[in-house]
């Protein structure tokens, strides 16, 4: 059976789509049995490894959230991890505070200086995304790092400040095994096209905007 004809079957099964309450018990259980016989063949068959490039992007929150959910992972694993956050700065996330327990095992460097509202200089505001994507570039050269986390790039490439074209390039020089997670809103076509995963955070309700809620430690930060 093809990958499309396993993708078609699992779609069928509910896999990875909608799902129905099953009021039949043995209706319900042959559904899972074929579940599960559909779920092993794609895994055998799907068997190769690659570094990838995850991008999460949107108007919605969990962006940042979302790569650093991987980046609790791969430590978990005992691999190396570096974070380069591209805009924001202007407090000490509470994310960072807790990866102190890892050592050198995760290296943080936060290059903003707070939100480009707040600097109100763009040429300073160039200079320092300059400067984080020569200190993303050494991580992603680095075979030991298994995965870089470029938080914000994508606003700094929607802002103009990098372009999609030096940040591809860049993609490119890494080793084979090596991941990737890039967040932030406005991600541009070029490196949509360029990811393995995308995936777009939809705005639905939001606390600030809805009921004057302010960043809350914890949440935001």
């Amino acid at each position: 059976m093809s990958n499309h004809d396993l993708d078609q079957s699992a779609a069928e099964l509910g896999m990875g789509g909608k799902l129905a309450p099953e009021t039949d018990n043995a209706g319900y259980r042959k559904r899972m049995e074929r579940r599960q016989q559909v779920q092993k063949q794609r895994v055998e068959e799907r068997n190769k490894e690659k570094g990838l490039v995850l991008v999460f992007t949107g108007q919605g929150k969990g962006k940042t959230t979302a790569g650093l959910g991987l980046v609790l992972r791969t430590l978990g694993h005992g691999e190396r991890v570096a974070v380069v956050q591209f805009i924001k700065g202007g407090w000490e996330p509470g994310e960072a505070r807790a990866l102190q327990a890892f050592g050198e095992q995760v290296s943080w460097h936060a290059l903003g200086e707070g939100f480009t509202w707040e600097t109100q200089d763009r040429a300073r505001d160039q200079e320092l995304v300059e400067q984080a994507w020569q200190t993303a570039l050494n991580y992603l050269r680095d075979a030991r790092v298994k995965l870089v986390l470029l938080d914000e790039l994508n606003v700094a490439l929607k802002l103009g400040y990098i372009e999609a074209d030096t940040v591809i390039a860049g993609l490119n020089e890494r080793p084979e095994l090596t991941h990737v997670a890039v967040t932030g809103r406005g991600a541009p076509a070029e490196l949509v096209e360029r990811a393995d995963l995308v995936t777009e955070m939809t705005l639905v309700h939001h606390p600030f905007r809805e009921q004057g809620v302010k960043a809350q430690a914890g949440i935001e930060f």
